[in-house]
């Protein structure tokens, strides 16, 4: 299904509900990360919609969405802006909101936005600021070297090798190969600025998923992002290193349903 935005973008989304017949579940909606789509979600799923109405979208310029032409002004404010007419043309009046790695961050942004709407926030491995050189090195890269040698140089921090099968490793290299390079480059060129200030006034139940390490800290301390929050709580997976809602997607899906099911 595809949703239209206002500036005429649209959106790819699917929906997945295989709760009781006779239920009125609660709608999840779950936000990937920067070159990635609903797909890779996918280990989520089961576990999550057998009691919850769960929509994943793809990003603008991702996936099966449209992908503006390059100059588009891309960042975390206008992606966040992007879930908000999303959600609100769904008319989802109260959701949970689960994302990972930037999509994480974007969803600590609309959560500065419009907390009221959100039943839960849950981010995993997510930054809470791009003030560092990373980002730009990397659209460097992609602009030189292409996106693929940019996805090949940065998969073995992503997906641990002693947990991941190669196989799935190398169908997540070509989901994120797949992104048009533009979008990418664009957004690691213009990434910036400080979310934690933002942070300490959202009231949301937080959940911060992430594993104890990432070989290399290119994304800053996204495990004491639990802390920024009033009423956060973290989840550290002990023995991983990378991005542990995709390493280990069905234990973290489990570790997200005790967490809202105790919701108060």
């Amino acid at each position: 299904m595809k949703l239209r935005l206002d500036d005429g973008c649209e959106l790819f989304y699917t929906i997945d509900d295989f709760t009781d017949p006779w239920t009125e579940p609660e709608t999840v909606v779950m936000h990937h990360g920067m070159a990635k789509n609903h797909k890779l979600w996918f280990g989520w799923v089961p576990i999550v919609a057998r009691h919850y109405r769960v929509i994943r979208f793809d990003m603008r310029g991702m996936g099966q969405s449209d992908v503006p032409e390059p100059g588009y002004p891309w960042s975390v404010d206008n992606f966040a802006r992007d879930l908000a007419e999303f959600t609100e043309k769904l008319g989802l009046e109260k959701f949970h909101l689960i994302g990972e790695t930037v999509g994480g961050s974007i969803s600590m942004r609309y959560a500065t936005m419009h907390q009221e709407r959100l039943l839960s926030l849950t981010a995993c491995t997510s930054p809470t600021s791009f003030n560092d050189a990373h980002h730009a090195q990397s659209a460097v890269q992609i602009e030189n070297d292409g996106i693929g040698a940019w996805v090949e140089g940065s998969i073995g921090r992503r997906l641990d090798p002693q947990i991941v099968d190669p196989a799935y490793t190398r169908w997540y290299a070509e989901q994120m190969k797949a992104t048009t390079p533009h979008v990418v480059a664009g957004f690691q060129a213009q990434a910036s600025g400080d979310l934690r200030p933002l942070l300490k006034d959202v009231q949301t139940p937080v959940l911060i998923i992430a594993a104890a390490a990432l070989r290399e800290e290119v994304l800053g301390d996204f495990r004491g992002a639990a802390d920024v929050f009033p009423n956060g709580r973290a989840v550290v997976f002990p023995g991983v290193s990378g991005f542990v809602q995709h390493i280990l997607p069905v234990p973290c899906a489990r570790v997200w349903l005790d967490f809202a099911r105790n919701l108060a």
